[in-house]
């Protein structure tokens, strides 16, 4: 690790690049953006990175939403900083939440989306971006405002946007249950569990859903499934885990350059998330299915170094820290 964290201070500039040396994903190159106030991606994509490089030989740059002093800041929106490795990447990892970022820098995502490369998008991606109705950017369809492009990125490309919580948020927590055990995703997925909650989701008939969530009456991997009825926002009532909402779907998309996107959407990614085995699991398969990779029997999905998740929450994010303090 000593070399790996050498090279990747080397390398470095506005984020972190995490040089893997052996390994399938040898010659591929994730880019991951973390940017959400919330759910501590700037904890969680760092972690993600380790692994994929450590373990799996994949090269991986992780940036942050960067304030005037060069911190890691989730609150600002407008800045991410060296997006322009996206330019060579062969997978985008993404989670963001309301991003508006200048022409400049959301012409390389842009430019990536209609190129046709892979995404894997996480939790709040589904509202992403948050360009107004009546904002000037060349990009403001991508908004979750948008007018011409309904619901934007969220929407269009990944399936579905922002809803609502499904599980009541901070007090039931999600059990992954298993959609479509014939995806290569599955492979060696066993518990998948996580702190946050369940979203509201309905994803297209093109869709295919991989994990359903399955709302829990309390905050451990060991509570019970909730009970009761809630409306949908169409207002249909029905069981809180019948059916179980998805979260987890994959999807094969002609963009508007007529290009294919390979998509992957979950609505799990919080940092405390990832604790789980299992998902960190289903996140590096879904890596390898992205890329054209062969999806292991069962990837090595061992935490590198000390990792000690913040919990989700608003202003909960670590002050004063540049994207270096975390090697």
């Amino acid at each position: 690790m000593i070399a790996l964290a050498a090279l990747a201070l080397l390398h470095s500039g506005p984020g972190l690049v995490f040089e893997g040396r052996s390994g399938p994903g040898r010659g591929k190159h994730i880019v991951f953006l973390a940017g959400d106030e919330e759910y501590r991606s700037e904890e969680g994509l760092p972690q993600m990175a380790r692994i994929l490089a450590t373990r799996h030989g994949f090269r991986c740059t992780v940036l942050f939403s960067i304030n005037d002093q060069g911190e890691i800041d989730p609150t600002v929106q407008t800045n991410q900083p060296g997006i322009e490795a996206l330019d060579k990447a062969d997978l985008c990892v993404m989670l963001l939440r309301f991003r508006q970022w200048p022409d400049a820098q959301m012409k390389h995502f842009v430019d990536y989306y209609r190129a046709g490369k892979p995404i894997i998008a996480l939790r709040t991606s589904t509202h992403a971006f948050n360009y107004t109705a009546d904002s000037t950017s060349s990009y403001r369809d991508f908004g979750f405002a948008s007018k011409t492009w309904p619901g934007g990125f969220g929407k269009q490309v990944l399936g579905v946007t922002w809803i609502s919580h499904w599980g009541n948020h901070g007090s039931q927590a999600t059990r992954g249950i298993p959609a479509d055990l014939r995806s290569p995703l599955l492979r060696g997925v066993e518990d998948v569990f996580g702190d946050s909650d369940v979203y509201e989701a309905s994803p297209p008939a093109d869709a295919s859903v991989v994990l359903r969530g399955q709302v829990l009456s309390g905050m451990s991997p060991i509570s019970p499934p909730a009970e009761g009825n809630k409306k949908t926002s169409e207002g249909v009532e029905q069981g809180l885990n019948s059916p179980m909402m998805p979260i987890a779907w994959t999807r094969t998309r002609r963009n508007e350059a007529g290009k294919v996107n390979r998509i992957l959407t979950c609505t799990m990614g919080a940092a405390t998330d990832l604790q789980s085995e299992s998902l960190r699991r289903f996140l590096v398969n879904g890596a390898y299915w992205a890329t054209g990779l062969r999806v292991p029997a069962r990837a090595n999905v061992d935490l590198v170094g000390t990792y000690q998740p913040s919990k989700f929450g608003f202003g909960g994010f670590r002050k004063g820290v540049k994207p270096l303090d975390l090697e």
